[in-house]
C-alpha cells in the first residue's frame, strides 16, 4: 500500500530492521520529568540514547540524531541546545525539536524561535497547540498539552515547514506529517497517551531514532510515528489503566514488527 509519493507500508519492516540491525545513538537533550521514559522507549525500540545536558559536554557528543526537548527551558539549557545544535549541523547530524510548551510564555517561546533561528532542524514534532503557537496562531496552550482545530492542524504544520525548512509533525487525536508539500495524516493512536506524562517526548523520541538510519526525514517521521501510534492501540488492549499502559507501551514497541504496522494503518493524504 502506497500512501504518500516515497513511502510505502512495506517499507517500515525495513525501517525496524535498520533501527535494530544499526542501532544509531540517538542524543537526548531532553527534560528530567520524561528522560527515563525516552531513554526507555529509545532502548525498547533498538536504538541507543545519551542523555547528556550538560554545555560542557555536549558539543562532543557524536550521535545519529539529536533531539532538542524544550520541556523544562532554562536559559542555560537553551544555549547548551545551541551549542548541541550547531555542531550537529556541522557534522550533517539531523536534529530533531520537541518545542513543548511552544505558546505559555514569551521567554519559552523566543527560546524555540531562537532555536529554530539558529539550528538546522531536520523535524519538528509538537501538539498541534505548539504548532499553532508557533505560526503565531492562537491554538489554546494549557501547561503543556494543547487543542487545536483539526481543520487547521494541517494548514498551520504545512505553514511552519515553510518557513522552517524542517518536517513538521503536529500530532494529537490524528497526527499530520508535512514537508510544506506533501501531507499524511495519521487516524491512529489511542486516549490513553494523553492520560501519561511524556508521550510526546517519547514519540518525538521514536521518530528521532528513524531519522538517524532515514535520509528522507518526511518518510521517517510518517512511518515513526506509524509505529508509535499502533503500539498505543496494542498496549492500551493490555493494560488496565495509564499505570499499567506506560508498561505495556515500551513492551509493545520492543515487539513491534512491520507485519503489525500494515494491518493496522490508517494513514491518507492531508
Amino acid at each position: 500500500m502506497i500512501f504518500a509519493a516515497t513511502i510505502s507500508l512495506e517499507r517500515i519492516g525495513a525501517l525496524l530492521s535498520r533501527i535494530r540491525e544499526q542501532r544509531p545513538l540517538v542524543h537526548h537533550i531532553t527534560n528530567p520529568v520524561t528522560a527515563g521514559d525516552v531513554a526507555n522507549i529509545t532502548l525498547a525500540l533498538g536504538a541507543a540514547p545519551v542523555m547528556a545536558r550538560a554545555a560542557e559536554e555536549v558539543e562532543e557528543v557524536v550521535a545519529g540524531a539529536l533531539v532538542l526537548n524544550t520541556g523544562t527551558l532554562t536559559a542555560s539549557a537553551a544555549d547548551a541546545m545551541v551549542r548541541a545544535g550547531r555542531r550537529a549541523n556541522a557534522l550533517d547530524i539531523p536534529v530533531v525539536l520537541d518545542p513543548v510548551g511552544a505558546g505559555t510564555s514569551s521567554f519559552r517561546s523566543s527560546q524555540i524561535h531562537r532555536l529554530l533561528g539558529e539550528v538546522r532542524c531536520a523535524g519538528v514534532r509538537g501538539n498541534a497547540g505548539e504548532v499553532a503557537a508557533l505560526t503565531g496562531s492562537s491554538g489554546a496552550v494549557r501547561g503543556v498539552d494543547a487543542t487545536a482545530e483539526a481543520r487547521d492542524v494541517a494548514d498551520r504544520a504545512r505553514e511552519l515547514a515553510r518557513r522552517s525548512g524542517a518536517m513538521v509533525a503536529a500530532t494529537g487525536a490524528e497526527d499530520v506529517v508535512t514537508d510544506g508539500t506533501a501531507a499524511v495524516r495519521i487516524s491512529n493512536g489511542h486516549p490513553l497517551l494523553a492520560r501519561i506524562t511524556g508521550s510526546g517526548c517519547m514519540a518525538t523520541a521514536v521518530v528521532a531514532a528513524a531519522v538517524a538510519v532515514e535520509a528522507d526525514p518526511f518518510a521517517a517521521a510518517v512511518m515513526g510515528l506509524l509505529c508509535f501510534e499502533i503500539a498505543a492501540e496494542l498496549a492500551a488492549a493490555r493494560a488496565g489503566g495509564p499505570g499499567t499502559f506506560r508498561a505495556e507501551l515500551i513492551d509493545a514497541i520492543a515487539a513491534l514488527d512491520g507485519a503489525a504496522v500494515a494491518r493496522r494503518a490508517r494513514v491518507a493524504p492531508a
